[in-house]
């Protein structure tokens, strides 16, 4: 072990100590005496953007000063920095502070390729979630692990608290609905971390099957978080991506993300975006906003088209009222029945005007069918008991934090 590596791993070890010490929230990154003798020595490959960041560093920067070889970078939805729009497909490249190769999975393929791992030993992965099934950075870790079990490279997740952990609720994930923002059978938010969820896959026989038509394992090592439990809220210190900037909207986006499949705005292209929701000419809306285009959304929905409607969650109080442990789904069936009352030459159509998005999102039609029946959220809601009792039961050999 060199003397770099050595200096590290004491700075390490002293911040996880003061952070125990102060019962101060220790995320996996941080934890650098548990993951560097994992890759010491190794040609390491990073799975991260712009939040993977240990003492206001970036995770790659702090590799390489404590003597890692990082050869490649490899980054998601949003892209390496983060300002992506959502969808945008990302380009590989050339960090021009770095000069590392930077491979997209979230452009030509979402798959690590046989030339994107030439060379490497190892993989980390560092990456802030929020707890939804449809946020993409799951279905990136998904096929990370898949190409690493082809390649029989190590994958070390280095884990961090899921902010909407007390929430585990909506319908479970139908296969024949299986999509990137949706490949596993798990509820729509799912209350576990990433770090958990790469257990869940590799036991649970998620990824594709091998040679031997078994399904593929990944050789895993997961580097867990101390001082969090699933039901403390946690304010993640950088935004996790362009349109959900603060703890407000991250808290409403279990909630609110099905409207992006129906005529209404979540407020993509204004300052609050994943904080009000709207459309032009809703009949009880006492907040009006006009969506414009910007970095984050270049074509929002409903541009330069004044809408009216709803902002949500505008003090720490709300947000925390907003942060429960069950999902919100009144409000879109709401919304939906006013659209139809007020229904004219004007706004013809259905709510729901996206259905195959929409499913994708919900995991199955079925959620959309009940909503356009006019079923009411208990009765809803009801219908999903069966499901969530079993998935519980089947994630929690997984789980590695106390409610």
């Amino acid at each position: 072990m060199n003397w770099t590596t050595r200096l590290s791993l004491i700075g390490a070890l002293l911040l996880v100590v003061s952070g125990l010490a102060s019962g101060q929230v220790v995320l996996g990154d941080e934890r650098m005496e548990l993951y560097l003798p994992l890759i010491e020595g190794r040609s390491v490959g990073v799975v991260c953007n712009h939040t993977a960041v240990v003492g206001g560093v970036h995770l790659v920067d702090t590799l390489r000063r404590s003597g890692v070889e990082v050869r490649a970078v490899f980054a998601p939805e949003h892209g390496f920095r983060g300002k992506a729009a959502a969808g945008a497909h990302i380009e590989n490249g050339i960090d021009p502070d770095r000069g590392l190769n930077v491979f997209s999975l979230y452009g030509k393929t979402r798959k690590p390729t046989a030339q994107m791992l030439e060379g490497l030993d190892v993989i980390v992965f560092d990456i802030a979630d929020v707890g939804v099934r449809f946020y993409t950075y799951l279905s990136t870790l998904h096929y990370v692990m898949e190409a690493a079990a082809e390649h029989h490279l190590k994958v070390i997740v280095l884990d961090r608290p899921n902010p909407n952990g007390a929430m585990t609720d909506g319908p479970i994930l139908d296969t024949a609905f299986r999509s990137f923002v949706g490949m596993h059978p798990l509820p729509m938010a799912h209350g576990m971390t990433l770090g958990e969820l790469a257990e869940m896959i590799n036991g649970e026989g998620w990824l594709k099957n091998g040679a031997d038509h078994e399904p593929l394992r990944c050789d895993l090592s997961v580097i867990g978080c101390e001082n969090w439990h699933r039901m403390q809220p946690w304010p993640l210190p950088i935004a996790p991506s362009p349109n959900l900037p603060n703890a407000n909207a991250i808290a409403l986006y279990p909630s609110l993300c099905l409207f992006e499949a129906t005529v209404a705005s979540i407020g993509r292209g204004t300052d609050r975006p994943f904080e009000c929701v709207g459309y032009p000419g809703f009949p009880y809306g006492t907040f009006h906003f006009t969506p414009s285009p910007c970095e984050a959304a270049p074509n929002p929905k409903h541009e330069s088209v004044l809408c009216s409607g709803q902002l949500l969650a505008q003090t720490a109080a709300e947000t925390t009222a907003a942060a429960k442990d069950q999902l919100e789904l009144g409000r879109l069936i709401d919304y939906r029945r006013a659209w139809e009352h007020g229904r004219d030459t004007s706004n013809a159509g259905p709510f729901i005007n996206r259905q195959g998005f929409f499913d994708k999102l919900a995991g199955t039609n079925v959620l959309r069918l009940q909503i356009e029946s006019g079923m009411s959220m208990d009765s809803i809601r009801e219908s999903w008991a069966t499901g969530l009792a079993d998935f519980k039961m089947q994630r929690a050999p997984y789980l590695r934090y106390p409610d």
